[in-house]
Parts: structure tokens; sequence; C-alpha cells
């Protein structure tokens, strides 16, 4: 059954990918401005955390396209500088140091891979239906290894990873759902691959905890909707979608409309989230 009957209607299915629901569950009132304000609000300045995590997944994505014998840590390098984007970066000379940092990581992280083990899809499109959801989304590599497909996601952050990070991971189980739909083949194991230092944080699901995952997605669902219709009977936007003020303010996009984000969190420069520790 893909909906359910609601008062003898059917339910429309609440069409989402993971990163929509997130938006939710960490700031309703940033969800509010992301999908919901008409006309869209302007966006804050371009963060150079983005463009470095865009830089490199782009690099690994077009470095499994390469011919076999081209599969080398130099030309993983070489793709990071062909794909660099500058946004966000304070001046040049940041940006290219930046570069080169990245270049020195992407091909570190290479070196680990093995080049003739073909990965079952690169950025590869996933979807699935629920009672209650329409979802998708987009994984950054599915491997099939012995028969067992597993969802590898990039990360490009400072902080370590953990195991518990990806078995806590909400949207790696719903990429591991949608996959386990999409190709009518069970995956359980889930990778969050921490570029920068090669670190692999691993988890191992089953039916019960991909059940939970999606219970709590389901849950979000119904707090959006009734958010929502909150909204459209009038109550107050900050009711309505109340913000949730704390340090990630300060790396907001839509900062400049909200006044609780900036009473609680400083404004901080574009490059700060990587370039934080330099002392330049």
């Amino acid at each position: 059954m893909d909906q359910l009957q609601l008062d003898g209607m059917p339910r429309r299915l609440f069409v989402c990918t993971p990163s929509k629901l997130s938006t939710f569950a960490d700031c309703p009132q940033r969800y509010r401005m992301t999908y919901l304000d008409r006309p869209a609000l302007p966006k804050g300045p371009p963060w150079a955390h983005n463009s470095l995590g865009t830089s490199v997944h782009g690099a690994l994505r077009a470095w499994w396209d390469e011919p076999l014998a081209r599969r080398t840590p130099t030309r993983a390098a070489h793709l990071l500088r062909l794909g660099w984007m500058t946004d966000g970066w304070r001046d040049p000379d940041q940006s290219v140091r930046w570069r080169e940092r990245a270049a020195e990581m992407v091909g570190r992280y290479v070196a680990t891979l093995d080049p003739a083990r073909e990965p079952k899809a690169v950025e590869r499109q996933v979807a699935a239906r629920t009672e209650r959801l329409a979802l998708s989304g987009r994984v950054d590599r599915l491997d099939d290894r012995d028969g067992e497909l597993v969802v590898v996601d990039y990360k490009t952050g400072r902080r370590p990873l953990t195991d518990d990070d990806a078995r806590a991971s909400q949207a790696l189980a719903l990429y591991a759902l949608a996959v386990s739909r999409t190709l009518r083949r069970p995956c359980w194991r889930v990778e969050l691959h921490h570029v920068p230092t090669g670190d692999v944080a691993v988890a191992e699901h089953d039916e019960a905890s991909l059940g939970r995952q999606l219970s709590r997605a389901e849950a979000l669902a119904d707090d959006i909707e009734r958010a929502g219709e909150r909204l459209r009977a009038g109550v107050g936007p900050d009711q309505a979608f109340p913000p949730q003020p704390g340090p990630l303010c300060s790396w907001c996009d839509y900062r400049r409309h909200c006044p609780q984000g900036r009473a609680a969190a400083p404004d901080r420069h574009p490059w700060e989230a990587v370039a934080g520790d330099e002392a330049e």
C-alpha cells in the first residue's frame, strides 16, 4: 500500500530527501526558509567548506570515470586541481594553499583503494516509496563487495568520525533502504569515509535498525506537515517553524534573516570552518 487512508481520503506521500528531513530536525525555521518561503530568501555568502567538499566529491567521481591505467593518486590530485572551486576563500593565496592540501588529501585517499575494483555505481540516484514517504537521494558511491551492497558516503570535515556516527546517521540508513528498493537487493552495510584521514566508520544495519530510522523519518514528515498546517492557519512563522539557535547558526545560509541565530552565535568569515585553526 503506497498511501495511508485519512477520513476516507488518500493521504499524499511526503516527498523528501534525507537532507530535507535533517534540515527540519536541526532547525524548523531554516527548513521554512529553505523549502517554503516564496519568493526565496537570498542566501548569505558562499562557504569555503562547501567549496572544499564539492571539489573533493567531484574529483573522486571523475577518478572512477578514468580508464583503469589512469586511476592513480597523481591523477586524482590533478582532477582535484582541475575542478577546484574558489568560492568562499579569503583570497587567491588561501584558495591555492587549500587546493594543494585537498589535492594531497585526495591522492592519499585513493592510494588506499583498489582501482580495479569497480564500484557498482558512483553518484547514483536512488529512491523508495513507503506508506508515508516518497524518498530519494544520491549515493556518493555504491560498492558491490562479494555480493554485498555497501553505501559509501565521503566526508571532508575536520572532526574525526566513529562507527557510532555511521550507526546513528539517518541519511545513511535511508540511503541503504532506497538502494534496496531501487536495485531489489538487500543493503545493510553503510560507511563514512573521512577523506582527510582515510578513516572509515562502519555500521551494519538489519531490518530492525532500518525500521527504526524509517519510523523516525516518517515522524519528522508528520511534524513538518503539522507545522505547515499551522502556518497556513495563520500561526506566525516563528511559532509554526520555531528557530533552534545554537553554535551552528554561524554557518547558516539564512543567518541575515534570523535574529535568533545572530544572537546565538558570532559572525564567521566564510573560510573559518576549514581555516579557523590557521594562524594567518
